[in-house]
Protein backbone atom coordinates (compact mmCIF):
# COMPACT_ATOMS: atom_id res chain seq x y z
CA UNK A 1 0.00 0.00 0.00
CA UNK A 2 1.07 3.70 -0.54
CA UNK A 3 1.49 6.03 2.18
CA UNK A 4 0.97 8.51 0.11
CA UNK A 5 -3.06 7.80 0.17
CA UNK A 6 -2.92 6.83 3.98
CA UNK A 7 -4.63 9.61 6.47
CA UNK A 8 -4.92 9.81 10.03
CA UNK A 9 -8.39 9.59 11.72
CA UNK A 10 -6.95 10.87 14.90
CA UNK A 11 -5.02 9.38 17.94
CA UNK A 12 -2.44 7.49 15.52
CA UNK A 13 -5.57 5.48 13.60
CA UNK A 14 -4.93 5.76 9.73
CA UNK A 15 -7.34 5.23 6.65
CA UNK A 16 -6.76 4.69 3.19
CA UNK A 17 -8.11 7.57 0.93
CA UNK A 18 -8.90 5.82 -1.83
CA UNK A 19 -11.36 3.51 0.40
CA UNK A 20 -13.33 6.03 1.85
CA UNK A 21 -16.57 7.08 0.14
CA UNK A 22 -17.82 9.60 2.32
CA UNK A 23 -17.88 11.60 5.39
CA UNK A 24 -20.68 12.40 7.22
CA UNK A 25 -21.67 14.38 10.74
CA UNK A 26 -22.92 12.09 13.25
CA UNK A 27 -26.24 13.48 13.65
CA UNK A 28 -27.06 13.05 10.35
CA UNK A 29 -30.06 10.35 9.72
CA UNK A 30 -27.95 8.61 7.26
CA UNK A 31 -24.97 8.37 9.19
CA UNK A 32 -26.97 7.08 12.25
CA UNK A 33 -28.60 4.62 10.05
CA UNK A 34 -25.24 3.36 8.60
CA UNK A 35 -23.79 3.49 12.16
CA UNK A 36 -26.93 0.94 13.45
CA UNK A 37 -26.21 -1.15 10.45
CA UNK A 38 -22.50 -1.45 10.54
CA UNK A 39 -22.44 -1.89 14.41
CA UNK A 40 -25.12 -4.74 13.86
CA UNK A 41 -23.03 -6.50 11.40
CA UNK A 42 -19.66 -5.44 13.68
CA UNK A 43 -18.38 -3.69 10.79
CA UNK A 44 -18.02 -0.25 13.14
CA UNK A 45 -14.84 1.15 14.08
CA UNK A 46 -14.52 3.82 16.72
CA UNK A 47 -11.01 4.95 16.97
CA UNK A 48 -12.60 8.17 18.94
CA UNK A 49 -10.93 7.20 21.94
CA UNK A 50 -13.83 7.82 24.29
CA UNK A 51 -14.24 11.47 23.15
CA UNK A 52 -17.53 12.50 20.94
CA UNK A 53 -17.55 11.24 17.33
CA UNK A 54 -17.67 14.32 15.46
CA UNK A 55 -17.39 12.43 11.99
CA UNK A 56 -18.76 9.41 10.53
CA UNK A 57 -16.34 7.97 7.53
CA UNK A 58 -17.95 5.13 5.04
CA UNK A 59 -15.32 2.92 3.49
CA UNK A 60 -16.04 0.90 0.32
CA UNK A 61 -15.76 -2.05 1.63
CA UNK A 62 -18.97 -1.46 4.58
CA UNK A 63 -16.95 -0.86 7.27
CA UNK A 64 -17.95 2.48 9.46
CA UNK A 65 -14.99 4.63 11.43
CA UNK A 66 -16.15 7.01 13.99
CA UNK A 67 -13.64 9.78 14.54
CA UNK A 68 -13.28 12.48 16.77
CA UNK A 69 -12.01 14.83 14.18
CA UNK A 70 -14.28 17.10 12.60
CA UNK A 71 -15.33 16.23 8.74
CA UNK A 72 -13.82 19.03 7.43
CA UNK A 73 -10.30 18.21 9.64
CA UNK A 74 -10.20 15.51 7.94
CA UNK A 75 -11.27 16.90 3.85
CA UNK A 76 -8.41 18.85 4.73
CA UNK A 77 -6.32 16.32 4.99
CA UNK A 78 -7.44 14.22 2.09
CA UNK A 79 -6.49 17.63 0.04
CA UNK A 80 -3.31 17.93 1.25
CA UNK A 81 -2.29 14.51 0.39
CA UNK A 82 -3.85 15.59 -3.13
CA UNK A 83 -1.38 18.02 -4.05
Amino acid sequence: MNNDNIISVGFNNYVNVSRVLIILSPTSVGAKKHMAIAKERDELIDVSMGRKARSVILLDNGYVILSALAPETIEERTKTKEE
